[in-house]
């Protein structure tokens, strides 16, 4: 490690310590040591000191023993004259950095300074378990943490752009003399300037959707992205408080994260650049600085300068090793992942189709080979340059396919990912599905030669990149004239209800094979889903019928068929081949699981689950129900604990009884915990995910004899605590009350 990088590290450290042993002073004097410190929504304290120092800081009084540590970490830069060794007290000074950015920034939030408006803060549990099934699919191959500006405007579109096209998720931290980053982005309608220009309202989820992410406009809102990636160490991996190595070479190996320098580099950024080092996280700049080679705490290299900045993005995902794919489709506009959460507002659109303002539909049909003319992109009616800017089209998208291995079970997969495709191009907003999609085009992607045709394109190129394996032709006929439209609807109407039928028909006895998902072992190494057709996985992304898609697709895939072998107990879900196959799969981690069960043997969780199951101890000590509480609940549950702390004692693929991550249909399954009863023991979920679930939960009840079940189960506008629940549900005759006790 160069000389002089270490003692500008270490100069950083002492200084930003020192802030944070000022600014706690101030805060205890101010509020008391018993103060309640802590970020919201998050089940880890303060992220960094729980992870790496096994602390639970609840308090200030508690956070003295946080900068403790860190000043015991500091040292004195290094002499000029005698030689020692540097490099542990650099990376000391990193760490001692983190624990006090953290710090400070906890106090922040104490004294209302943060989140500034415009910035995004702190990062909640919440948001990370949403994201996690991008995590692990490869949406997301990698993080930038982006600290200064850009010399331009230009250059930051430029940057961006290519971390988009990687589809990269981009942090965006600090300053550059006064200018950031943000700004530059706001100033060329990358990003909404505000909420008012975003398509609902939402500029978080504009953000997150874009994969651009404000954190803050300081260096010290670094700690906000590596905080929230050394919880992807205790969330998937697994790793419990105080493991500080196996923390860290967690994120070394799993979260492929960057630090990108932009503009002069001062002692606090090569402070808090010591510290995502010790992360595995190396640091690539636009300016002289000197470089550090050697590898070792890093994959590769740690500190790697890149002077032209048109390769800057390229050289960063070479020195992290990034796995990236590119799509490379002749269409006139980008086409990643990372554009999937652009909006298009009405101000800047070119033209729209279907919503409520005219009839749209896509379908899609498998054909005989000889049927299907691959490439082939008719257009039947005029193009979209023949409406005035701002005006409305009808649409329908009719895709035919054909493949050697295709079957007609994968039609509706396929046809689900007409959303996801479209919407991957740039300037292209997409919602919805068959007979109700809504469909934008901008003004830029218009003015860039985007036209009708291009949609034809961009699906073909993507069903033939992405299903390799079932789609060998594809042919897509595009409608604008609403007369021809009438019969290919009808037809796609009575073929919706009979795949509707099909699949509501289909059950657990039904079928010899379930299929596994491994998806989430990049993160939680132990963790294996099993689907049936009656339980779909637990990130509520992936049925029976996508399992056997996948395993189609990628015979070696995260996708495997799992014979069911002999019955070990029917009433719970339990068979020898799942069992032997969970026990290989999870590294010989779990012996058996039941399907049907919440209480014995349950099935495993990763993180990515949407919603949490747990058991409701009663005062008397009995347990007659259950409370399931979704990932976007974020208030208090009567079993004491909000969805973050209940996802601490469930994720990391952990087997425990009598709590379990689930996706939310699971609730309206008749396998839904079938072994204690099922659906009857319900007693309380958030009104949010009660009222999505309302017409299911009813239709279910209604086959159990219990018609007014739904009008029995508790919100949070009745009650939080077990206290208050029991007297409702008792004047409510629930009907779990007279079952027998779970414990």
């Amino acid at each position: 490690m160069s000389k002089a990088v270490a003692a500008a590290a270490i100069r950083g450290s002492n200084e930003i310590v020192v802030q944070a042993e000022e600014k706690l002073a101030a805060a205890i004097e101010k509020h008391g040591e018993s103060q309640a410190l802590e970020f919201p929504e998050t089940a880890f304290f303060l992220p960094m000191a729980y992870a790496l120092l096994g602390m639970e800081i609840s308090t200030l009084g508690q956070a003295r023993e946080v900068l403790e540590v860190a000043k015991s970490l500091l040292s004195e830069e290094p002499s000029e004259r005698i030689w020692l060794p540097y490099l542990p007290a650099a990376l000391d000074a990193g760490i001692a950095t983190l624990l006090a950015e953290e710090l400070l920034k906890a106090i922040a939030y104490l004294e209302g300074e943060e989140p500034l408006e415009g910035w995004h803060g702190f990062i909640s549990d919440t948001i990370l378990r949403t994201l996690g099934i991008q995590l692990v699919d490869g949406r997301l191959p990698g993080f930038a943490a982006i600290v200064g500006a850009a010399p331009d405007v230009d250059t930051a579109v430029h940057v961006i752009r290519e971390l988009q096209k990687r589809n990269i998720l981009t942090f965006l931290i600090g300053n550059h003399k006064g200018e950031t980053m943000r700004d530059q982005l706001i100033e060329a309608g990358v990003l909404p300037k505000d909420a008012s220009e975003t398509e609902d309202g939402d500029l978080r989820k504009a953000w997150w959707g874009q994969y651009i992410v404000p954190l803050g406009p300081d260096t010290e809102s670094i700690i906000y992205a590596l905080n929230w990636a050394i919880r992807g160490a205790l969330t998937f991996g697994g790793h419990k408080k105080g493991q500080w190595k196996e923390c860290l070479d967690y994120t070394r190996a799993r979260i492929f994260a960057f630090g990108l320098g932009l503009g002069d580099i001062d002692d606090l950024k090569y402070a808090s650049g010591a510290g995502a080092i010790n992360m595995g996280f190396p640091v690539i700049c636009d300016t002289e600085i000197p470089e550090i080679r050697p590898t070792g705490v890093t994959t590769y290299e740690a500190l790697v300068r890149e002077l032209d900045r048109q390769r800057i993005v390229e050289t960063c995902v070479e020195v992290r090793g990034v796995k990236v794919s590119v799509s490379k489709i002749d269409i006139p506009v980008p086409v990643a992942a990372a554009f999937e959460g652009e909006t298009v507002r009405r101000d800047d659109m070119q033209v729209q189709f279907g919503g409520k303002y005219t009839t749209a539909f896509e379908f899609l049909r498998m054909q005989p080979m000889d049927q299907v003319e691959d490439g082939k992109v008719e257009l039947i009616g005029p193009d979209c340059d023949s409406v005035d800017v701002g005006g409305a089209m009808p649409l329908g998208v009719h895709i035919e396919v054909a493949g050697r291995k295709m079957q007609e079970d994968f039609e509706p997969i396929l046809e689900r990912q007409v959303h996801t495709i479209l919407n991957h191009a740039m300037g292209l907003f997409h919602m919805g599905q068959r007979d109700m999609s809504w469909v934008r085009i901008s003004k830029d992607a218009f003015k860039s030669g985007l036209r009708l045709k291009h949609f034809g394109e961009l699906l073909r190129g993507e069903y033939l990149r992405n299903f390799p394996a079932l789609v060998d032709k594809v042919q897509v006929t595009i409608y604008t004239e609403e007369e021809k439209m009438p019969p290919l609807m009808d037809q796609a109407r009575q073929v919706w209800a009979a795949r509707d039928a099909r699949v509501a028909g289909m059950t657990d006895e039904s079928v010899d094979i379930f299929y596994s998902c491994t998806l989430c072992q990049s993160y939680a190494p132990n963790h294996v889903c099993i689907i049936s057709p009656e339980r779909l996985g637990l990130c509520g992304a992936y049925n029976w019928l996508d399992g056997k898609a996948a395993y189609e697709i990628n015979p070696a895939g995260p996708n495997q068929p799992v014979q069911k072998g002999g019955v070990i107990d029917e009433g719970k879900g339990q068979w020898e081949g799942v069992n032997e196959f969970v026990y290989q799969t999870s590294n010989k981690a779990v012996e058996r699981f039941n399907a049907y069960s919440l209480m014995e043997d349950p099935m495993t969780s990763c993180g990515c689950f949407e919603c949490i199951m747990a058991i409701l101890p009663e005062p008397t000590g009995e347990v007659h129900g259950v409370m399931i509480v979704n990932r976007e609940y974020p208030g208090d549950t009567p079993c004491g604990m909000p969805f973050t702390t209940l996802a601490g004692t469930v994720g990391g693929g952990l087997q425990t009884p009598g709590f379990l991550g689930i996706g939310r249909l699971y609730v309206v399954s008749k396998k839904f915990i079938s072994a204690e009863g099922g659906l009857p023991r319900i007693l309380w979920m958030p009104k949010e995910l009660k009222e999505a679930l309302a017409d299911r939960i009813r239709e279910s009840a209604a086959e159990l004899g219990l018609d007014d079940l739904l009008d029995k189960i508790a919100d949070e506008t009745v009650a939080t605590t077990i206290e208050d629940l029991m007297p409702w549900l008792e004047e409510k005759g629930h009907p779990a009350l007279k079952m027998p006790s779970l414990m």
